[in-house]
């Protein structure tokens, strides 16, 4: 009797560890999807890079392209610099917007979106 408990008690103990190491590699594995599903989504440097520089070139005086790729501060510089100028200082945006746009998709992305570069 004592021996079909101790048998039961080894198949059992046998299941329970084959289901934690499915559940395991289960687990790996969708953490693998969502980590792939997260780098998909977050690639939008051409996204940022292209809205940057159009929103620079259209409305650069209000500082809008700023704060699109988190520079808060920056942005608010530019707004008041654009006040004390009487929007003569909306040349600087216009200058920016278009080097945003002939920057390829790597560089900008390294220089104002990892590099944290505020201006030019």
């Amino acid at each position: 009797m004592e021996e079909q408990q101790n048998s039961d008690f080894d198949s059992t103990k046998k299941r329970i560890d084959e289901a934690a190491d499915n559940f395991e590699q289960q687990a790996k594995h969708t953490a693998n999807e969502f980590k792939e599903g997260w780098n998909q989504a977050t690639q939008t440097q051409e996204n940022k890079k292209i809205l940057a520089g159009i929103l620079a070139i259209v409305s650069g005086s209000l500082g809008v392209h700023k704060f699109i790729l988190g520079y808060t501060q920056e942005g608010i510089i530019q707004i008041v610099i654009s006040i004390v100028t009487c929007g003569i200082g909306g040349i600087i945006p216009l200058i920016e917007g278009i080097i945003y746009l002939t920057k390829s998709d790597e560089e900008f992305y390294q220089t104002y979106q990892v590099g944290k570069k505020g201006w030019f």
